[in-house]
């Protein structure tokens, strides 16, 4: 336990580090749907669908979620690797809540800096495929 408190601490120090410069006046070019759509593609073995049909944009791996962008198109929402990591990326004022999810799931805005929100989709996707069933890994391409 004291570990766990331990490896949250230093997350949560190097998350702080990084917004404070992250977040100022988006000198990063800002992200859009587009480029978050091709950084969910390029995930080996990544779908995208639309069931919800409106215009979601919904990217898996072996049929589970791994990236959701709403139809408002003002953030995407990602898994995290537990409900205390996103608590916490929740707390520093990176993420949100991510509506009608998990609350291991959180919405990051698309304005975020690019290699944040290109970090976080790719540990989302990993937390999704490491999750699947051994023989469906196996059927998907190497990450």
């Amino acid at each position: 336990m004291q570990q766990m408190v331990a490896v949250l601490a230093l997350m949560k120090s190097r998350l702080t580090h990084r917004l404070a410069s992250a977040k100022p006046s988006c000198k990063y070019s800002c992200m859009s749907r587009d480029l978050v759509n091709e950084i969910c593609a390029a995930q080996p073995g990544a779908e995208w669908s639309d069931p919800w049909g409106d215009g979601h944009d919904c990217w898996k791996i072996g049929g589970k979620i791994f990236a959701v962008i709403g139809t408002s198109g003002d953030s995407v929402s990602v898994k995290t690797r537990s409900p205390a990591e996103a608590a916490m990326l929740i707390e520093t004022g990176l993420a949100e809540r991510a509506r009608y999810l998990h609350r291991s799931w959180i919405a990051l805005p698309l304005d975020s800096a690019p290699d944040e929100l290109g970090h976080r989709i790719r540990v989302s996707y990993m937390v999704i495929r490491s999750g699947l069933t051994r023989k469906m890994r196996a059927e998907l391409p190497p990450a």
